[in-house]
């Protein structure tokens, strides 16, 4: 893809740094959980929950080392996609005047994105471990709303926000 952007080195910030320490922190301790825990587990956990937070699938406990798997793929896809924020969609004109500006606030929205992935990913997984160890799964209808509220709705507000204050 060919464009007329400028290519900026876009620099973190404090927030920025903050936001990558707090990402990559969920997603090793939820990695030390499951190592942790794995040889405690039944051999069938919940694999799916339904809109309700209840469960609706069971499978062999090896499915758990695919959410922090994918959790880091996606966490490393969208840093490097970062990296890039000249190839981000825009809906204004990337100039010289405004590119920085512009980068900044695309590659921090993805930040906080990939945290709030992360932190989702975190989450279901120990519902997963601590509802087998227990015997009872349920995400509960609050899971349901946090992702819907924060992980769907909370950027989109944030970027609209960031168009009302130009």
């Amino acid at each position: 893809m060919k464009t007329n952007r400028p290519i900026l080195k876009v620099p973190f910030q404090t927030i920025d740094i903050v936001i990558e320490l707090a990402s990559i922190t969920i997603l090793i301790l939820m990695w030390i959980h499951l190592i942790i825990e794995y040889g405690n587990l039944p051999e069938s956990v919940t694999s799916h929950f339904n809109g309700a937070g209840q469960p609706d699938d069971y499978s062999n406990k090896v499915i758990l080392w695919f959410l922090p798997t994918l959790a880091a793929v996606l966490y490393i896809g969208l840093f490097i996609l970062s990296r890039f924020p000249h190839l981000h969609n825009y809906m204004v004109n990337i100039t010289e005047e405004n590119a920085l500006k512009q980068y900044r606030f695309s590659t921090r929205l993805l930040r906080v994105i990939n945290f709030l992935c992360a932190l989702m990913f975190a989450y279901i997984n120990y519902k997963i471990i601590i509802g087998a160890k227990n015997n009872v799964s349920n995400l509960g209808i609050g899971f349901t709303i946090i992702v819907v509220g924060v992980s769907i709705l909370l950027p989109i507000f944030i970027y609209v926000y960031q168009k009302k204050l130009k």
